[in-house]
């Protein structure tokens, strides 16, 4: 089997102007002609070995970045939005979406953005009770929507705010770090007894409440979370304005997820946290007891260690609920997950409910022949109180099984035992396995099958 040729004239197009260089000037530092180069970044042309060579050389670039990135992420975006019955009579194949992924990306993205559209749309349209009692909702993209795309297309990692984060915190133990930033801008910490108050803020008498019944990694999550939306303002909002966000509401939004990314990275800072990530082998309960984290927070913060020059472990991160519902969810790696909908039934983070306490280990294959390392386990916590709620929720960690030995949960396990991969998918309506016994719903862009006369576990077979 041949190389497979490396198409990536958007991340060249990227870097040229990042450095400010025209096209010839870029040319010559990377040793090739101004024709070659402006048909390496129309994709009409692979990029040569010789080429990134060059790249290392003469910029330092992280050759990883050529990999895995908003393509990969942006053709599997598009794989299941085409998948919706309104495209069933022309579905582009997907060597078309990789082009359109790699040589016009804003469209792919505006395309996203206007098959969510309509997708809410019929939604509000289904439920006519619904559509009367909210007449002032207007179609569009879903703030909470708009936002997640944000960071999932930043690869979940913001430079300035993780940077920024990791000079606060220094050489300093977070609880330090948080008392020397109370202190700095006259903060009072109280505990609160109401029990749906996990924080509160009051800027008259500079008093930060939080719930007494929280555990000491959300408590010191919550004071970091207060802290940068104190000191770190400016930062936020820059960062902000280069988003262009499209509702005031997705800002919103966005300016406490960018607090919330601060916050964890100045619980976790990037360079301490990698090298204890690396030394402990992500253990993440050893992880989570020396940088007095959950175990929440520090399997999501593995998921953020991609900084240029210096990245981890590609790891993917979700939560999801009882109902399979995904809660968060991000991916450094070719595993993407269903925009809509649940998870595959298959993958072990749903049984991760059933051992509470315990980690799961699950070797998987995904239809396109890529394989991974999963742990999954419940995180769910007490309300502290009798009547107190009880959140229950299960996280998912994993990464392509030719990282797997840098994880110490792989022990044990036969990587090269082809039989052990379970086979799991995305989501069953583009899930492209034929005879899976828990397929919820069919494939749309397959043609089915119906006999009356023959009964196997689906009523009706999926075509080839």
């Amino acid at each position: 089997m041949g190389t497979q040729k490396l198409y990536a004239g958007a991340k060249l197009r990227e870097t040229r102007t990042r450095l400010g260089l025209t096209q010839k000037a870029f040319a010559e530092r990377l040793g090739v002609s101004l024709p070659y180069l402006n048909q390496m970044e129309n994709n009409h042309r692979p990029v040569s070995s010789a080429v990134i060579l060059a790249l290392v050389q003469e910029f330092r670039f992280d050759v990883s970045e050529l990999a895995v990135g908003d393509g990969e992420r942006m053709v599997s975006d598009l794989r299941e939005a085409l998948a919706d019955p309104i495209f069933k009579d022309g579905v582009p194949p997907v060597v078309d979406l990789r082009l359109i992924a790699s040589n016009a990306p804003a469209l792919a993205r505006a395309f996203l953005t206007l098959h969510r559209a309509y997708l809410q749309s019929n939604e509000r349209l289904a439920s006519l009770d619904e559509a009367l009692g909210q007449s002032d909702v207007r179609p569009g993209a879903s703030p909470w929507d708009e936002v997640r795309d944000f960071f999932h297309y930043c690869d979940n990692y913001i430079d300035a705010v993780d940077r920024a984060a990791e000079r606060f915190a220094g050489d300093r133990a977070a609880d330090e770090a948080i008392q020397a930033a109370l202190d700095a801008n006259g903060i009072e910490i109280r505990d609160t007894e109401d029990e749906k108050l996990i924080r509160r803020f009051d800027p008259a008498t500079r008093t930060l409440w939080l719930s007494s019944r929280a555990g000491a990694p959300t408590r010191r999550f919550q004071s970091l979370l207060q802290i940068a939306l104190l000191t770190q303002d400016n930062l936020i909002e820059a960062t902000l304005d280069l988003a262009r966000f499209q509702s005031e509401a997705a800002r919103a939004i966005a300016k406490i997820g960018l607090a919330n990314y601060f916050a964890g990275a100045s619980l976790m800072p990037y360079g301490r946290f990698l090298e204890s990530a690396r030394e402990t082998r992500h253990d993440l309960e050893r992880l989570a007891q020396r940088f007095g984290a959950s175990l929440e927070q520090v399997a999501h913060r593995l998921s953020t260690l991609q900084r240029p020059g210096a990245k981890g472990v590609p790891f993917f991160f979700v939560r999801v609920d009882q109902a399979g519902t995904i809660t968060k969810r991000h991916s450094a790696t070719r595993l993407q997950f269903a925009r809509y909908g649940g998870a595959c039934p298959l993958w072990n983070v749903h049984r991760a409910f059933e051992t509470p306490g315990q980690f799961l280990r699950q070797l998987a294959e995904t239809p396109d022949g890529v394989r991974y390392f999963c742990l999954a386990r419940e995180v769910s916590t007490g309300g502290g109180a009798f009547r107190a709620p009880i959140r229950r929720f299960a996280i998912a960690l994993g990464c392509e099984v030719s990282h797997a030995s840098e994880v110490v949960y792989s022990d044990g396990l036969d990587l090269m035992d082809a039989s052990a991969f379970e086979p799991i998918g995305i989501s069953c309506r583009i899930c492209e396995r034929r005879d899976c016994h828990q397929r919820s719903v069919p494939p749309l862009e397959s043609q089915l099958s119906v006999n009356p006369d023959r009964r196997e576990i689906l009523p009706y077979e999926v075509a080839g």
